[in-house]
């Protein structure tokens, strides 16, 4: 009798279930709750990011999607109950929806994946105008679109018909509960989600919060002022003279402003900083040929010259001033930055600005990613892994920005590298606590990269201070990015729990993990009956109102 052979892993360490999930709850479902999970940490728990990456065409073919990226986008809700009278012990429900259902019956229907585009491969003879006329569509629908990298909760500027602002100064007082929520990507573009059964139901742009915000890129990763909630970006306009385009938007009004407009090499980048006084846009060494789309975005992005350095541009957002101050430091890129803060000058009369970023020397692991080096059973992710290069690592890096101007300055500054930490960890996907945004942090937490597994394989605690390093990591466990809830009656700062959905590949099933921010031991965790793919980003929004988690 034969008998089917099971595939081997890299590593024995499965993750194929994670880049091709089916599973889709989309009425809440109550999970089952090992361990405690702490009263304070009841609220919203949303994720989005990469689903389904296989679907089979009407053609018969089946179509693949190459570059995880690219993943047919899915969001999820957890939902934590506090205890009460009849429930001693926090509750959990779990609900979740694909949000490219149209797309991708647009693809069974056609056979092709024309509307995909960050690392689609294509046949090479195509142009970059044939990638245009199969992108458009006379009337997109919600799921049309795949948008779904970062979430914005009560994104200010948009749906003003409704109730845009809250009573106080500040959009964190969630009195009223999550009004609106928003998937974005790098691109100008947001899809507007049902905050409770998360269907698509909008689709918006920079345009509709300011008419000069019509360039085609942007950061998935706004930054929000923890005080006030005003949220910024920047739109980069592609042409034969690139335009950067920083902009504030007011949680209180809703009106937009144009900080500072300026020309700068075009470079992907999928995050910027803020202080409490300063935009800060770092221009790293992902730059990007306007006219080199011919096949995917990722094409454009040119390989790192170690010899051109990174340009950080400062803009004041307080004083109307626009661009105050550049700096350069070496060749460097940065998919996610952490944190900055103004600290005294050296000289006493002026501040200098601190940044904390997660660093590599060069933009290659983002051309990395593709599923072919992902799926623990293929062949080719198992060659991969085996030679993979420590070149794509990263560090936790501090950068110092001294004698911040208050006026514009046309002399370039050199910024300085402090410190970088745990590049054997090759941390991604950084956060912190979120009442430290703006101000100096000590605590800083990661996935890693270690090489365990294809791709993520732990969870760590940076302390900035001490250099001193833990780590969360258990064999064939996966885990997402950590989401930091504070516990509102702590008096440290990583006072809190961490919440991260992991994929246990050994028995192909997910959980909601939660972990003790002070030392990483499990507290406890709800466990999913399928499958949560790797996603990228998250938020918590609290029961009882304070900060969102993400967009810092």
């Amino acid at each position: 009798m034969d008998t089917m052979e099971l595939p081997t892993h890299y590593n024995d360490w499965p993750t194929d279930k994670g880049y091709d999930p089916e599973y889709e709850q989309r009425e809440p479902v109550e999970l089952p709750v090992t361990g405690k999970i702490p009263a304070y940490a009841a609220g919203i728990v949303y994720r989005t990011g990469p689903g389904k990456s296989q679907v089979n065409a009407d053609n018969g073919e089946i179509l693949r999607l190459s570059h995880w990226f690219d993943g047919f986008s899915q969001t999820h809700r957890f939902e934590i109950l506090a205890p009460d009278d009849t429930h001693p012990s926090p509750r959990v429900f779990y609900n979740s929806r694909f949000s490219t259902d149209d797309l991708i019956q647009s693809a069974i229907k056609t056979g092709t994946l024309d509307g995909v585009g960050f690392g689609q491969k294509r046949d090479p003879c195509k142009s970059i105008l044939g990638k245009a006329q199969s992108e458009y569509v006379p009337k997109p629908t919600p799921s049309s679109k795949n948008i779904g990298v970062t979430l914005s909760i009560n994104f200010p500027g948009l749906d003003k018909g409704e109730k845009d602002s809250v009573e106080s100064t500040s959009r964190w007082n969630n009195s009223q509960g999550v009004r609106t929520l928003y998937a974005k990507t790098d691109y100008n573009a947001l899809k507007k989600i049902d905050p409770v059964t998360l269907e698509p139901i909008g689709l918006a742009s920079q345009a509709d919060l300011h008419p000069e915000l019509s360039g085609q890129l942007s950061a998935s990763h706004s930054r929000s002022d923890p005080i006030t909630g005003d949220m910024f970006n920047f739109n980069l306009t592609l042409g034969p003279a690139c335009t950067y385009r920083v902009f504030q938007v007011s949680a209180a009004t809703g009106e937009t402003t144009i900080l500072a407009t300026f020309s700068a090499t075009p470079a992907y980048l999928h995050s910027l900083l803020i202080t409490q006084d300063h935009v800060i846009l770092c221009v790293w060494n992902a730059h990007v040929n306007p006219l080199g789309m011919t096949g995917s975005f990722l094409d454009a992005i040119l390989p790192t010259d170690p010899n051109q350095p990174a340009v950080w541009y400062v803009i004041d957002r307080k004083g109307g001033q626009g661009l105050i101050a550049t700096y350069e430091s070496p060749a460097f890129f940065c998919f996610h930055t952490i944190n900055a803060w103004l600290e005294p000058s050296e000289n006493g009369s002026q501040m200098d600005i601190v940044a904390d970023v997660v660093r590599s020397d060069n933009c290659d692991l983002i051309k990395t990613l593709y599923y072919e080096n992902l799926i623990s059973s293929l062949d080719t992710a198992k060659e991969f892994q085996k030679n993979r290069d420590d070149s794509l690592r990263t560090s936790i890096t501090r950068f110092r920005l001294p004698c911040v101007p208050q006026t514009p300055c046309g002399n370039v500054k050199k910024a300085t590298v402090e410190w970088s930490a745990c590049n054997s960890l090759s941390p991604e996907l950084p956060t912190l606590n979120p009442n430290k945004g703006t101000s100096k942090h000590r605590y800083v937490y990661a996935v890693t990269f270690r090489g365990e597994s294809t791709l993520i394989d732990g969870i760590m605690k940076l302390d900035c201070d001490t250099q001193e390093v833990r780590l969360w990591a258990f064999h064939g466990h996966s885990p997402g990015e950590a989401i930091f809830v504070a516990d509102p009656e702590g008096s440290n700062e990583d006072d809190g729990v961490l919440l991260s959905v992991v994929l246990d590949g050994i028995c192909g099933k997910s959980y909601l993990l939660c972990l003790d921010a002070r030392d990483l031991s499990e507290l406890g965790r709800a466990s999913v009956d399928g499958v949560v793919g790797f996603g990228f980003h998250g938020q918590h929004v609290p029961a009882d109102g304070g900060i969102p988690t993400g967009d810092y």
